[in-house]
């Protein structure tokens, strides 16, 4: 291809497309046309991306003609109907909804783990992983190549955005409330109470967040496992290339914004020396490395929030596992857990399609 490649943004409306929209305002820029889509609600619309106004076009077949690469972020059943279409009308198509994560001919990647994927894409499509898998995703993949991981046990903290707009403007809303109440949270149910009454049961989530944490993320699967449990599982065996991975995940919703925090106990083949660990994560081109607990020094959300790299810090050996790593991690669950690992995949594949 002599011609920079022409990129659409499928979902460039939303909470993720408006992030993405920055990440290509800010990353070198190597497209040609940019095309905005979005439902037919959106078309028309005006957005800004590398400094210029692009309209908005609703989603169609003829959107796609002339484009090499389409990203998509929309709901899985949307993702499931058009990047057919997309491929048909010659595109390669990055989805970052979950309807082809587990398809056995379609490459779940993470650029820095398992980049080298994006080849093997017999039905033109390769996906985006869970943003919640993504946050560990990175230092787990560094501390495999040298120790050989063999099981993870995982507590997630997922933010509010992981639950699209509606998730934040209801946090916003609940955290409007506790606050005129000093007393909320001395006696039980009072903060479920004075939520409901000003804000009724309309919600995201099965419990208030505000001033409280919530055991569960996603949808019922059998057994008592939620569906964002059953990603964690099933999304770090592949991405990984370890299908016998052992995994246990519990994920809570809590009252932070946005960019997902993980807790991981990780087990190795071997024992895990921790001064070695912290080198290679330092030394890997996305992670920083936030590891100084007497000075007060580790992730947090607030930190991490609108960063690209992953944080990572509580580095130590296990105490009574002698091959398990503690530590804990947070990133922005709409940049790297969505937008920019999206657009990182869109970079491989046009420097594929180009030669570069």
């Amino acid at each position: 291809m002599s011609r920079k490649p022409t990129l659409a943004v499928v979902g460039a409306t939303g909470a993720v497309g408006t992030v993405m929209l920055d990440i290509l305002s800010r990353r070198e820029d190597i497209w040609g046309e940019i095309r905005l889509v979005a439902s037919a609600r959106s078309a028309g619309k005006v957005l800004s991306v590398r400094g210029e106004g692009v309209e908005v076009r609703a989603l169609a077949p003829g959107v796609f003609d002339g484009v090499d690469i389409a990203m998509f972020d929309v709901p899985d059943e949307i993702s499931a109907d058009w990047a057919p279409v997309a491929v048909a009308r010659g595109a390669v198509v990055v989805d970052n909804s979950g309807a082809f994560r587990m398809d056995p001919d379609v490459p779940l990647v993470v650029p820095e783990v398992n980049g080298a994927e994006i080849t093997n894409r017999p039905k033109g499509i390769i996906s985006n992983p869970n943003c919640t898998t993504l946050a560990m995703i990175d230092v787990l993949g560094v501390l495999h190549r040298r120790w050989q991981l063999t099981a993870i046990v995982v507590a997630s903290y997922q933010a509010a955005s992981g639950a699209g707009q509606a998730g934040v403007d209801r946090l916003r809303d609940e955290l409007e409330v506790v606050a005129t109440d000093r007393s909320l949270g001395e006696r039980p149910g009072d903060v479920r109470r004075a939520v409901s009454e000003k804000l009724g049961e309309d919600s995201p989530f099965p419990a208030p967040l505000a001033m409280n944490v919530v055991p569960w993320a996603g949808s019922l699967r059998e057994g008592g496992w939620s569906s964002e449990e059953m990603k964690v599982r099933n999304e770090s065996r592949k991405i990984l290339g370890i299908p016998d991975l052992k995994v246990s995940a519990t994920c809570v919703r809590v009252p932070v914004v946005t960019t997902h925090s993980l807790a991981v106990h990780a087990t190795f083949a071997g024992r895990v020396d921790v001064g070695n660990a912290r080198r290679l994560l330092v030394e890997a081109p996305q992670i920083v490395v936030m590891d100084d607990p007497e000075a007060g020094e580790f992730p947090t959300p607030v930190d991490a929030v609108g960063c690209d790299p992953t944080f990572v810090g509580r580095l130590r050996q296990s105490l009574d596992f002698p091959k398990t790593l503690e530590l804990f991690v947070s990133g922005d669950n709409l940049r790297k857990g969505a937008a920019l690992n999206t657009a990182q995949i869109a970079e491989l594949v046009a420097a594929q399609l180009t030669g570069a």
